[in-house]
């Protein structure tokens, strides 16, 4: 029997390499719903017409006017935020792939886990703004989470090995971006353009920023504490330049496991659409010998103190990582603008959570309320320069 998709995020990069791994297994899948905020119509069409989904969802009205006239036969259009959580809950969808960027996937991943859904997770930023809100959710309705983010696939894979009590640290890998040996003394001077040249992976220009900043890093700290039940205090973050070890466990005996891949995210989504089991594939191969060396360095807390934030943010409660996100998400805005120079974007943060006073977060109300705080708190520090 085919496994039936619903796909948010179809349009950005984590959703094209989804179809590309849909189109690989053809026999494996039925995609039933396709959805976007709307932001490139002509792909998302494109994708309509060459899968046929029966539903198809945007938030962004223009989006719509656009695909509807050109839509193929039996496949029904629905617009708006809410239209994105009725995909969620088809009751003919098995398995949720969660990649659209940012806060605004929270809502579908909190409505598919509360039916019971299987969810394939890319939206990082759900379990950082509501982590023990729905992986409780999740615990009570029998929901799965896989992680599609290359790094926290590779902690599921790893820690497939043994019981979770035989764990010593969870370790994440960190390319370090385009700014890794750059003199911080410049970091001022950083242009849009050099931030968005990463040197190993190709993605959307927000998380491209986030990973400039190691932002990112800071985030995957934050759901890998939620996907997986490890304190802070034992996962770690050590920079890997070539991306092809994606992450590490090590556990009480000493050992550790490290999962290997090329740097294409292909490999986590299929390892998320196929688990528990691992399907044959045409991709490219990894050849061990052709690597030459693998390089490990520690990360330079002083130029890249995100990783830090996130810790006191995880450390101060529940509400606390939600703003650092909404504030993280302004402040790169702002720098693609050209508002802000690239320092700011993490002092920012800095700035909103120090003037944050956590509290906890027991509903999904609660939690976009404090993403909405952290987004008028960071838009009102940046207006006032």
């Amino acid at each position: 029997m085919k496994q039936r998709l619903a796909l948010l995020g179809a349009t950005g990069s984590i959703g094209k390499s989804c179809l590309t791994v849909v189109r690989h297994h053809p026999e494996r899948f039925e995609l039933v719903a396709l959805g976007a905020l709307g932001s490139r119509p002509e792909e998302l069409l494109a994708a309509a017409r060459e899968f046929r989904p029966r539903e198809l969802a945007v938030v962004e009205p223009a989006a719509a006017a656009a695909l509807r006239p050109h839509l193929p036969a039996g496949t029904r259009l629905s617009v708006g935020e809410e239209a994105l959580v009725e995909l969620a809950v088809h009751p003919d969808v098995d398995r949720l792939v969660a990649a659209i960027v940012g806060a605004a996937g929270l809502r579908p991943v909190h409505a598919a886990l509360s039916a019971g859904k299987a969810v394939a997770l890319a939206n990082k930023e759900s379990l950082v703004v509501a982590g023990r809100l729905l992986t409780g959710i999740a615990a009570a309705s029998g929901a799965e989470i896989v992680p599609i983010d290359s790094e926290h696939a590779a902690l599921h894979q790893a820690l497939r090995a043994g019981p979770r009590d035989e764990v010593e640290r969870l370790v994440l890998t960190a390319s370090g971006g385009p700014f890794l040996r750059r003199d911080r003394a410049t970091f001022a001077t950083i242009r849009r353009e050099e931030a968005l040249r990463h040197p190993t992976w190709s993605m959307g220009e927000k998380i491209t920023i986030d990973s400039a900043t190691l932002v990112n890093k800071g985030l995957e700290l934050i759901e890998a504490r939620w996907l997986f039940g490890v304190p802070a205090e034992r996962i770690d973050v050590v920079v890997h330049p070539q991306s092809i070890v994606h992450s590490l466990v090590e556990w009480r005996d000493g050992s550790w496991l490290a999962q290997l891949a090329p740097n294409d995210m292909i490999f986590p989504i299929q390892y998320a659409l196929a688990f528990p089991e691992r399907w044959a594939n045409r991709f490219p191969r990894l050849e061990p010998a052709e690597l030459g060396r693998l390089d490990f360095l520690p990360l330079d807390r002083a130029a890249f103190p995100a990783v830090d934030l996130a810790r006191q943010a995880l450390a101060a409660g529940d509400s606390a990582p939600a703003v650092l996100n909404a504030a993280n998400e302004i402040a790169v805005h702002a720098f693609l603008a050209g508002e802000i120079p690239f320092p700011a974007i993490v002092d920012t943060i800095g700035d909103v959570l120090a003037g944050h006073r956590a509290a906890p977060v027991d509903g999904l109300d609660e939690a976009l309320g404090w993403d909405a705080w952290g987004r008028r708190e960071a838009a009102r520090m940046l207006a006032g320069g």
